[in-house]
Formats: structure tokens, sequence, C-alpha cells
């Protein structure tokens, strides 16, 4: 592979990755918890995760292939360690069971829903007016 060949594929997988963290953490509904004095967050592990990430475009094959499942952000989260390719069967299990347990559950339909969602969110973080507790309701 040519030195062209190697960083080009390199900037591609960083925008890639890149739009995936942005669209599955900063959107609206994602919380941004603060520790306490202690440094301990009050959550535990699984709320922490149902809060802090969002999934997008479910039901698209190719964003399942282009992102290797991590448009299913909230399964990768919970269950690292199983194949993505079995996330589309687990996520209404986790929805549903968020649900039952009163927890939200994020996701946004289409990648342009996540993109819209992500836009509105970095106008809200970019007004000096809001304080960073304040995003934890926004939507």
């Amino acid at each position: 592979m040519t030195t062209i060949g190697f960083v080009s594929m390199h900037f591609i997988q960083g925008i890639t990755l890149a739009v995936v963290f942005q669209l599955a953490h900063v959107v609206e509904g994602a919380t941004f918890p603060a520790p306490d004095e202690k440094g301990d967050i009050m959550n535990n592990w699984t709320i922490h995760q149902l809060n802090t990430t969002a999934n997008f475009a479910m039901k698209s094959p190719l964003a399942a292939w282009f992102f290797g499942g991590l448009n299913f952000q909230v399964e990768h989260h919970l269950f690292p360690h199983i194949c993505h390719i079995h996330y589309p069967q687990l996520a209404p299990i986790v929805k549903q069971t968020a649900n039952e347990f009163g927890i939200s559950y994020h996701e946004n339909t289409t990648m342009w829903d996540a993109i819209k969602s992500h836009t509105r969110m970095l106008k809200l973080l970019g007004r000096f007016d809001v304080l960073p507790s304040a995003t934890a309701t926004a939507a």
C-alpha cells in the first residue's frame, strides 16, 4: 500500500469514527453527568450507559455495514463482547426493559435525524447562558 493510500485509509477511518461518536453521544436526550465532590457518578453502570448513548439509523443495512454495528451504540455499550450482528435483535429487548424501569432509551430513526439532533445539541452547548447540567433536560 502506498503512503497516500495508507494516509487516506486512516483519514476515512478517523472521520467515520468521529461521526459515530458525535451521533451516538452528542445528541438531544443524551446526558453528560458530572461527578460529585468525591469523583463518583451516582447512577449505576447500566443506567449511565443508557443515559449517555443513543442509537441511530437502526433499520439501515448500509449504516450497520459501514459503521460495523456502532450505530447501535446503546447495545454496543451494554454488550461490548457480543458480535454486532446481534444488536438489531437485542435493541427491542433493551428498549422494552428500559421502558419497564422508566429509563430513557435514546434513538434517532435515521442518520439524518441524528445529524439534526446533533446540530441542535451543538447550538445548545454553544450558548453561554446554559449550564452543562441543563443539557440533561434538553429536548
